[in-house]
């Protein structure tokens, strides 16, 4: 039996407006010239909010799960090897992102954390640890200003950033942090890049 090579897996995390699209975007332009299959996974937030569920600072034990789930359930579609096999899948909110949101809003409305609730979440995260080869952690610069379409709340977007970051740093999950500065920016597009082209080529 002949077995199909697993994709590259790609996710990115990082609290709000923090150019995670926009990175996820530029490195699937640079597979794409290199004629490297590409799918892309997103907007979770937005469609956990059209399912119903709570957002940002309402964050809940449940919409994390959900989040999770449709996230691992987005991620292993985006597999599908019709019309063409996918060589790369680029995850726009890697797992993690929501337990940091999530801890970020019990922080936010000053809940005390249920530490079984947290710890079952935390380990529905981390089966998935394995499949992603590069993981991006974008990094919060409060001296950038945000878009007006957007009505966030400053502290909790900050907490978002630090529950990220605190994360990755327990659980000792490699990562790249990817900073506001262009050149941090552009090498960690180049080292997607190397990486894909490494082992699609091979």
């Amino acid at each position: 039996m002949v077995t199909t090579p697993q994709p590259i897996r790609i996710g990115v995390m990082g609290t709000h407006s923090t150019g995670k699209t926009t990175l996820l975007r530029r490195i699937e332009m640079e597979l794409r010239g290199h004629g490297i299959p590409v799918a892309r996974t997103g907007r979770l937030g937005k469609r956990a909010a059209f399912a119903g569920l709570p957002k940002m600072q309402h964050h809940t034990a449940a919409s994390t799960e959900w989040v999770i789930a449709q996230g691992i359930a987005d991620e292993i579609a985006a597999t599908r090897p019709n019309p063409e096999p996918i060589q790369v899948v680029l995850a726009d909110r890697a797992v993690w992102d929501a337990l940091a949101y999530f801890h970020a809003a019990e922080q936010w409305r000053q809940e005390t954390p249920d530490p079984p609730e947290r710890e079952r979440l935390r380990l529905l995260a981390s089966t998935q640890a394995p499949k992603y080869d590069v993981l991006l952690a974008t990094v919060l610069d409060e001296t950038l200003p945000v878009e007006n379409k957007h009505d966030y709340d400053a502290r909790y977007r900050a907490l978002v950033d630090h529950h990220t970051h605190a994360l990755l740093a327990e659980d000792e999950i490699p990562h790249q942090r990817v900073t506001s500065d262009p050149d941090n920016q552009a090498r960690a597009v180049e080292h997607a890049l190397q990486l894909c082209l490494n082992q699609t080529t091979a």
